[in-house]
């Protein structure tokens, strides 16, 4: 991803909640506050196992993630597309846990986020937007 553009979005992110959206059986959105965890280069997010997104990150895989929006968005907005996938390596979970700044129960799930589109935008000051406003790995 552009540097300022992550940089942009990782600011946004670290003020929870930001607000997952999943995709239900039949196809409709369902939508989770979450607290990302953003750890270099890798995003994540620890849920209860029996967290109806679990199940839709599991089976379905897609998510979209946008930021908690204060100012009536003139603080800017920060909006990611991509795919969870289910983490139980040892040390990327011991990694995710120690970046949390919270306690992660050992029961909790952990999902590694990729992106694969991410947008900025802003209702105000538009200086504050990064350049490029939009990525896209395809």
């Amino acid at each position: 991803m552009a540097p300022a553009l992550a940089a942009f979005g990782d600011e946004r992110l670290r003020a929870v909640p930001a607000y997952l959206a999943t995709v239900r059986r039949n196809g409709t959105p369902r939508v989770h506050p979450v607290t990302p965890v953003i750890d270099g280069a890798h995003m994540y997010v620890f849920m209860e196992p029996n967290s109806p997104k679990a199940h839709d990150l599991r089976v379905r895989r897609a998510y979209a993630l946008h930021n908690g929006v204060t100012e009536g968005g003139a603080a800017g907005e920060f909006a990611l597309f991509g795919e969870g996938t289910l983490v139980d390596g040892i040390e990327a979970r011991a990694a995710a846990a120690a970046a949390a700044g919270y306690e992660v129960e050992p029961r909790y799930l952990l999902f590694e986020l990729t992106v694969l589109e991410a947008r900025s935008n802003v209702f105000g000051d538009l200086s504050i937007l990064p350049t490029p406003r939009r990525w896209s790995e395809a």
